[in-house]
């Protein structure tokens, strides 16, 4: 795919959806990390399920360590992997009050110290949070950058450097909650739509569908 396709591509895109943002629910940088930490393996809308009661005790790390390992299981024990996600928030939010002054570091090597904070929660946090030009690449931004040919590679990490790269810069901000939407509602894993996809003529998918 040349360059002039890509930008085609983001320029749809933005036209569709010109504010994009994430879909969990959160007030602050700290209570976006906790909603990305119980999103893995989970879906958004259970995670705000859950934090819609969480938050309204925890808003800070130090409420967090107030609340316990325990105290905690019980608002989220309706998430996949709720036990080992719970321990990581409580070593976590110490991390956070001991080394950080309570305050979620506005940075790459820092965030990914933190226990259940791996490359793709911390390029997250920096993106969301913060404002930061990166791009989480999760299995529906790896299947739609090789599905469209937008940015091929066999590994998560290979699309990441990828899309990186050949993102032009006015769009490398909001390109990660652009792909993330369009894999989740149009370029589906199993069926993609599309009849209804705003790029199908610019996808290099060779299997379209034709029916919704």
């Amino acid at each position: 795919m040349n360059a002039a396709k890509r930008r085609l591509i983001y320029e749809r895109l933005a036209k569709h959806n010109p504010n994009p943002t994430t879909e969990l629910n959160y007030g602050s940088p700290f209570e976006l990390l906790v909603a990305v930490v119980l999103s893995a393996q989970a879906t958004d809308v259970g995670v705000n399920k859950a934090t819609a009661k969480l938050f309204q005790v925890v808003r800070t790390p130090a409420d967090m360590l107030a609340l316990g390992e325990e105290g905690l299981k019980d608002y989220i024990k309706t998430i996949g992997l709720f036990n080992t996600k719970a321990k990581n928030l409580i070593s976590t939010s110490r991390a956070l009050v001991e080394l950080h002054g309570g305050e979620v570091p506005r940075d790459r090597a820092a965030l990914e110290t933190l226990p259940g904070v791996g490359r793709k929660t911390a390029n997250v946090i920096l993106n969301t949070a913060f404002g930061e030009p990166t791009i989480a690449v999760d299995t529906h931004i790896f299947r739609v950058a090789n599905r469209t040919g937008l940015a091929k590679g066999k590994t998560v990490r290979e699309v990441e450097d990828r899309l990186t790269k050949v993102t032009p810069p006015e769009y490398a901000k909001d390109a990660h909650h652009w792909l993330i939407l369009h894999g989740r509602y149009v370029c589906r894993a199993r069926k993609p739509d599309c009849p209804a996809c705003v790029i199908r003529d610019l996808c290099e998918y060779r299997a379209k569908t034709t029916l919704a």
